[in-house]
């Protein structure tokens, strides 16, 4: 992660504080595979100078959010009140929950909820069934949009112009044999997508995975979130996730839709 200047400085305005997007940065550095980070860590994955990265990380751990051993600096739980305050005051999540149980008793599948933060999907409910993959999926885990049946949902509801955009800047890596890293068979893929209104994802984010999703739409139609089913390639065919799994899915998007629909009307009333 960078902090160097993007082609997007340029348009932004006199209110944008440039010291809150590194200490957010900062914060970001932190992840599953690094835990725990030296200052010159933090400083290599942010792109900050080792002066800059210790003067954020000390005012992190005076702030409460970052702990040191005096060696190593790690997040605290208080960084999860940053994440409540937005599934707090967000209704999708609250809503979204009951019909994923449902799903997941319905189906005996894990099911989750997530919306799309820059190039990666970030989950914001989800029901466990079993433990499918070799990391652990919890509210709060990312992944790239490329590699995930929500991502694609969530990319393919995005405009022409704004998918192009997403082609020509994301680095398609190879996750496993069968991820997509042509991002002209993505596009296609992406406009099939759209065109049939779901997606399913076959061992492309980790081998032994697949999963099918369907977008969530607001009144007006625009895509805000995606729900997916997924399950564990050795008891799930492809074909028995777009005859068995689909159908539950579409119409737990649909509860989901209409729930949110009066939840907007209750708002403007």
């Amino acid at each position: 992660m960078s902090t160097e200047p993007d082609q997007d400085a340029a348009s932004r305005e006199d209110h944008f504080v440039r010291s809150l997007e590194r200490g957010l940065a900062v914060i970001r550095a932190f992840t599953a595979d690094s835990p725990t980070m030296t200052l010159s860590e933090v400083a290599r994955a942010t792109g900050l100078t080792r002066a800059a990265a210790r003067r954020f990380l000390l005012t992190l751990t005076d702030l409460g959010y970052v702990r040191s051993d005096g060696r190593g600096f790690a997040l605290t739980p208080r960084v999860l009140e940053l994440g409540y305050a937005y599934l707090s005051s967000a209704s999708l999540p609250e809503l979204a929950q009951p019909h994923l149980e449902r799903l997941a008793t319905e189906v005996r599948e894990s099911s989750s909820v997530s919306v799309l933060d820059g190039d990666d999907v970030v989950y914001v409910a989800r029901v466990p069934t079993s433990r499918i993959m070799t990391v652990s999926i919890n509210v709060g885990t990312r992944f790239p949009a490329y590699a995930t049946s929500m991502g694609r949902v969530l990319l393919a509801g995005k405009s022409d112009p704004e998918v192009e955009a997403y082609l020509e800047r994301a680095e398609l890596r190879r996750l496993t044999s069968r991820t997509i890293t042509s991002a002209a068979k993505l596009r296609a893929e992406l406009e099939r997508v759209r065109s049939q209104g779901w997606a399913i994802v076959d061992q492309e984010l980790e081998e032994g995975l697949r999963s099918v999703a369907a977008p969530i739409r607001d009144s007006s139609q625009t895509v805000v979130a995606a729900a997916n089913v997924s399950a564990h390639s050795s008891r799930a065919p492809v074909e028995d996730l777009r005859r068995d799994l689909l159908p539950a899915l579409l119409a737990t998007t649909a509860r989901i839709e209409a729930d949110l629909e009066i939840a907007t009307r209750s708002t403007r009333a």
